[in-house]
Order: structure tokens, then sequence, then C-alpha cells
């Protein structure tokens, strides 16, 4: 006998997560992963510290050069970061 009330488990999961409101936080955390991805392995080796509070991306940066770069690109980047995780997880980005 089927069950007229079942649901798929991943949305199920889709579900508790949202409830939870976990989603935000996986998402912020996939963001932060990508950064490597979207901004390349040169850059990424010379950032320090990269994490998001209040909807903006923390950026501290070894290298004055490449702060600069990141201080003029950083819109950009930050529409290529939330495209990557799929979602509109920051509105900007503050590089240190």
């Amino acid at each position: 006998m089927r069950r007229s009330n079942t649901q798929k488990i991943d949305e199920l999961i889709k579900e508790v997560l949202k409830e939870s409101k976990l989603d935000v936080k996986l998402k912020e955390y996939e963001l932060v992963n990508s950064w490597e991805k979207v901004i390349g392995k040169t850059v990424a080796n010379a950032t320090t510290d990269i994490y998001i509070r209040n909807r903006r991306l923390f950026v501290a940066v070894r290298s004055s050069v490449i702060r600069n770069e990141l201080m003029i690109i950083r819109d950009g980047l930050a529409k290529a970061l939330n495209r990557e995780v799929q979602a509109n997880i920051i509105d900007e980005i503050v590089v240190r």
C-alpha cells in the first residue's frame, strides 16, 4: 500500500535545512571553499584569511599588489562567487 504523503529524501533534507536556517550557512561554506576555483591558485595562496559576516566576504591578503588588484575587481568577483554557488550570499567584498 502506498502512502499519499511521501516525499523524496533530497526534498525532505532541503526542507529541514531551510527550516533550521542551515541552508544559508552551507552556502556560505561552499562559497568560501570555491574561492580558489574562482580567483585562481596564485591569488588564493596569497590569501591568509577568508570569512563571511553580515553578507560581506572579508579577505586578508599578504601582498599589496594583489590587494590592489582585488580592490579593483571586487564587484565582479562578488558576482562570480555568488554565481558559483548559485545563490546570492554576499553583497560586497572587503579586502584587508
